[in-house]
């Protein structure tokens, strides 16, 4: 399970969602997408997440931003 948390009218949300379309690597994947405007981002500011979206792996570390390179990592594993 994936966690991607976004938030509106994010240029890098949009931008992981493309990618997550266009490589069609998420098929068969559960991930669960969550909105950062109705949590308290405080906690992930604290935990060092500063950009969004934020990406959570049920098992490992997340990550922020459009991050290509650990979606690869992340979804050939």
């Amino acid at each position: 399970m994936l966690k991607f948390y976004s938030k509106p009218a994010c240029v890098q949300c949009t931008a992981t969602l493309r990618w997550l379309d266009k490589t069609g690597k998420v098929e068969g994947v559960d991930y669960e997408k969550l909105s950062l405007t109705t949590l308290d981002v405080d906690r992930f500011k604290q935990a060092g997440y500063l950009a969004a979206p934020i990406l959570i792996p049920e098992t490992g570390e997340g990550w922020s931003g459009f991050r290509p390179d650990l979606l690869e990592e992340y979804f050939d594993a």
